[in-house]
């Protein structure tokens, strides 16, 4: 019997895995967007996987500022693409995530 070969990420140190959301093509007030501006915004994306945070030189753990199933924005050209299981995903720094959405 075949075994399931499904891959899953698990990031380092202060690495975030992510899955980047699609991009919004109507503004706030329903102006529809052209496909290049929509896809040159900032990225939503949520946080599929983080790593256990960086270590400093002290040798203390600092803790991950964002935890798995929150939605993130993050500059569109953050981190590295990333295809697993024939799925996209983004490894960022958890320093290049800007803000997360609540």
């Amino acid at each position: 019997m075949p075994q399931s070969t499904t891959k899953k990420i698990l990031p380092t140190a202060d690495y975030v895995a992510l899955k980047e959301q699609k991009a919004e093509e109507k503004s706030a007030g329903g102006i529809i967007l052209p496909g290049s501006q929509a896809k040159t915004q900032t990225a939503i994306c949520e946080v599929i996987a983080v790593g256990p945070g960086r270590m400093t030189p002290a040798g203390v753990r600092v803790d991950m500022p964002v935890a798995v199933g929150q939605k993130v924005i993050c500059e569109k050209y953050a981190g590295t693409e990333v295809e697993v299981d024939g799925e996209k995903y983004i490894l960022a720094k958890a320093t290049e995530i800007v803000a997360v959405i609540e």
